[in-house]
């Protein structure tokens, strides 16, 4: 069976930067998930399309398929007492933050000085070209639920409380 839309894919890979430097690869298990429905890059995803398990290759996608390229205004200077309820900010830590139109979106904290923090909307891996050793390990239809959720269920939902459920995300 070949990669397809709504195909729960299994793979193994290995995600390194220009520099040759490993950014991610998949650990002991393989890396699930449901081709067709933006769960991983674009270009990626492109790549994958038609290939069969057994099938392994390698590829370089430019930035602007995979997280994008870096975008200045998503980088912003805020008073610190905007972190109210937080003990200690520190350079690293990475916060939900409501935009101007009420969407959350994930920010880094950048740098301190004083009584401001600087933030970074921009994803890590922004700007970034990437290279992935893909291979394909197994292809299947999806079921009915991993369909209606938009993501793979690897595990039986009898039971599950969204609290502790990280595959479950908070559809179940």
């Amino acid at each position: 069976m070949n990669i397809a839309n709504d195909r729960v894919i299994s793979l193994n890979y290995t995600l390194t930067n220009a520099q040759n430097q490993i950014l991610d690869s998949t650990g002991p298990e393989p890396f699930l998930y449901l081709h067709g429905h933006q769960n991983i890059i674009p270009g990626l995803e492109k790549a994958l399309d038609g290939k069969a398990p057994g099938d392994s290759f390698k590829i370089s996608i430019p930035a602007a398929d995979a997280y994008g390229e870096r975008n200045d205004k998503l980088i912003a200077t805020v008073p610190m007492d905007r972190f109210s309820g937080v003990d200690t900010v520190k350079e690293g830590m990475q916060f939900h933050a409501e935009t101007p139109d009420g969407e959350l979106q994930m920010v880094t904290v950048t740098k301190i000085e004083g009584n401001t923090v600087t933030i970074d909307g921009n994803h890590p891996m922004a700007g970034l070209d990437l290279n992935f050793d893909v291979s394909v390990l197994d292809v299947r239809e999806a079921t009915e639920e991993e369909l209606e959720h938009g993501h793979v269920h690897s595990h039986s939902h009898e039971g599950c409380d969204d609290a502790d459920c990280e595959s479950c995300h908070d559809c179940c």
